[in-house]
C-alpha cells in the first residue's frame, strides 16, 4: 500500500505519503491564496523525499471539505486527475475528520475551521475517530452554547476565543493525519461509506461567493 494524501480545504496546502504503516514523507504550507500554485510542487517534494515516483502510488486520499469553493477544488481535481492517469481509487474523507484524528483526544470534543464571513465549519466528535454530528457552517456565537465545556480543535477555535475558550491543537490540517486515518480504515477492511469514506466530491455547505449579477444589461447587436 502506498497512499498519496492531499487536502486544500483549509489555508494549509498539505500532502503526505503513507505506506500503510507509517508516514513516508509529508509537506505542509499555510497560504490561503496559493493552493493551485503550491500543491503540485508539494507532491513532487514528498515523492522526491521518499525516493519514489508517482506510478508507485496505489491509492489516493483527499479531503473533501467543508471548505471554500476555489481552494477545495484544487485538491479534488488533482486527486481525480491522478486517479484517472494511474488507474487507482480515490478515498474521500471529511477534512474535519483529519483534524480530529490528529488531535488524538479520547473524550468528546469539536473541530472548527475558518469558514470566513465570520463563520466556522464545525462538527462534534465522541473521540478522535468518531464523528457524532454532520459537518455544518455557523457563526461561533450561535453554537457556543452547544459546545460549552468542550475542547475545540482547529483554527476556528483560535479565531474566536470568546466562543471557544478551550482551544486545542492542531490548528491546521495535516495530510499525514488524513493518510494515517485512511490507512487504518483500509487495513481494517473498510471500503466506501460504511468505513466513513466519502465520494471525492466537494463539501461546500453554502453557495460560492461568486454570483451571476442580477439585472445586468443585455447587449444585443443592432
Amino acid at each position: 500500500m502506498l497512499l498519496l494524501a492531499m487536502d486544500t480545504a483549509t489555508p494549509a496546502v498539505t500532502v503526505a505519503l503513507h505506506d500503510g504503516e507509517t508516514v513516508v514523507a509529508q509537506s505542509s504550507q499555510v497560504d490561503a491564496r496559493r493552493h493551485g500554485e503550491l500543491l503540485l510542487p508539494a507532491v513532487d517534494r514528498v515523492l522526491e523525499e521518499a525516493g519514489l515516483t508517482l506510478d508507485a502510488v496505489t491509492g489516493l486520499v483527499v479531503g473533501v471539505g467543508p471548505g471554500p469553493y476555489t481552494g477545495l477544488r484544487v485538491g479534488l481535481v488533482t486527486a481525480a486527475t491522478f486517479s484517472s492517469v494511474l488507474g487507482v481509487p480515490v478515498h474521500g474523507l471529511c477534512t474535519l475528520d483529519g483534524l480530529a484524528y490528529a488531535a488524538g483526544l479520547d473524550e468528546p470534543f469539536a473541530v472548527a475551521t475558518d469558514a470566513r464571513r465570520k463563520e466556522v465549519y464545525w462538527a462534534r466528535y465522541g473521540d478522535s475517530r468518531t464523528r457524532v454530528s454532520e459537518a455544518s457552517v455557523d457563526r461561533p456565537a450561535d453554537i457556543a452554547e452547544q459546545l460549552a465545556g468542550l475542547p475545540v480543535v482547529g483554527a476556528g477555535a483560535r479565531l474566536y476565543p470568546d466562543a471557544f475558550p478551550d482551544a486545542r491543537d492542531p490548528e491546521h490540517q495535516s495530510a499525514a493525519a488524513l493518510a494515517a486515518l485512511a490507512a487504518e480504515k483500509l487495513a481494517a477492511g473498510g471500503e466506501g461509506a460504511e468505513a466513513g469514506f466519502l465520494d471525492p466530491l466537494p463539501m461546500y455547505l453554502r453557495r460560492p461567493d461568486a454570483q451571476v449579477p442580477k439585472n445586468y444589461k443585455v447587449v444585443t447587436p443592432k
